[in-house]
């Protein structure tokens, strides 16, 4: 007779088995959240499954390959980082200028520059440099599929232009600077009678020629506006200045007075800090080329003063 071993299979008290999922619990929670962290952290670096190897070493493949310059500009475009953008999609086109991409990269300079204006309140060189940038960007590469693109983004370019000229001559006018608002109002009815500030800046100009003294000139800018904008939203405040100024020839008084010497810069009794100046101020003398003095009592005024090509 042959006796086989009995085996007995001992189990752990409820107290035991209890403490021991305990146990195991607290090691795989850490482990969990930790593991949940790192993810969260890589996934915040990735953009559109942007691969961010592209931004580190310095293998010549890295510096030198179209498609990985092109995927840092993209990548640096997505962030908003619009300055560190330009500089790959230069690069671009400093390495590869007949590569097929080269007119979306020049495209997207111009578009960079815009992204980096902060509204017609601010310094308007980014939407000037963007100006060049499309410009640039139609001379290069003339027929691109992006040369309708570029040409809608200068005419808006040139709307926040006007809109800031507006600002800004109506900045000085508020501050009865009215020789430079003046200026100001003349350059955007110069070079943007088509925008659709037009009919402010040139009433504003009115006002400013009324306040100078000039009711001639005044006159003849607030007829305009009532025959070129009659829907405008000030056209009834220009009727009404024109009904209120339309008898009066101030060209008779001037006649009448000798008109005296411009005032040099040591005149000009206080300068007026720019907006968009660098903390040096203005205190060049008005040039006489681009606005006429219209009488003898117009430098009693304080005013700004504003010298061709200046950014007042």
């Amino acid at each position: 007779m042959t006796i086989r071993p009995t085996y007995f299979t001992t189990f752990p008290s409820t107290k035991g088995l209890a403490l021991a999922l305990g146990l195991l619990a607290l090691f795989l929670i850490p482990a969990c959240s930790s593991s949940q962290k790192k993810t969260d952290t890589t996934s915040k670096k990735v953009l559109s499954g942007t691969d961010e190897s592209i931004f580190f070493g310095d293998e010549i493949e890295k510096n030198y390959d179209p498609n990985v310059i092109m995927k840092r500009g993209e990548a640096f475009f997505e962030k908003e980082e619009y300055a560190e953008a330009i500089v790959e999609y230069n690069h671009f086109l400093d390495l590869h200028r007949n590569h097929t991409l080269a007119p979306y990269a020049a495209f997207r300079i111009g578009e960079s520059q815009m992204k980096r204006a902060k509204g017609i309140n601010r310094d308007p060189e980014p939407i000037q440099k963007a100006i060049e940038s499309f410009e640039r960007l139609r001379k290069d590469f003339s027929g691109s599929r992006y040369d309708g693109a570029a040409a809608e983004k200068i005419q808006e370019c040139h709307d926040l232009l006007a809109q800031t000229h507006l600002l800004v001559g109506q900045f000085y006018y508020r501050r009865e600077s009215y020789l430079a608002a003046a200026h100001r109002f003349e350059q955007i009815m110069k070079e943007y009678p088509d925008k659709s500030v037009a009919p402010d800046a040139l009433y504003f100009l009115a006002l400013s020629y009324h306040d100078l003294g000039a009711d001639d000139w005044a006159s003849e800018k607030l007829t305009l506006l009532a025959e070129q904008y009659p829907n405008s939203a000030h056209s009834k405040e220009g009727a009404k200045l024109l009904a209120k100024i339309g008898g009066s020839n101030p060209s008779t008084m001037v006649a009448t007075k000798p008109e005296p010497a411009p005032p040099s810069d040591s005149s000009i009794a206080s300068a007026f800090q720019h907006p968009y100046s660098n903390g040096n101020g203005l205190t060049t003398a008005a040039s006489t080329d681009s606005i006429r003095i219209p009488s003898a009592n117009v430098f009693s005024q304080g005013f700004v003063s504003c010298r061709l090509g200046a950014w007042c």
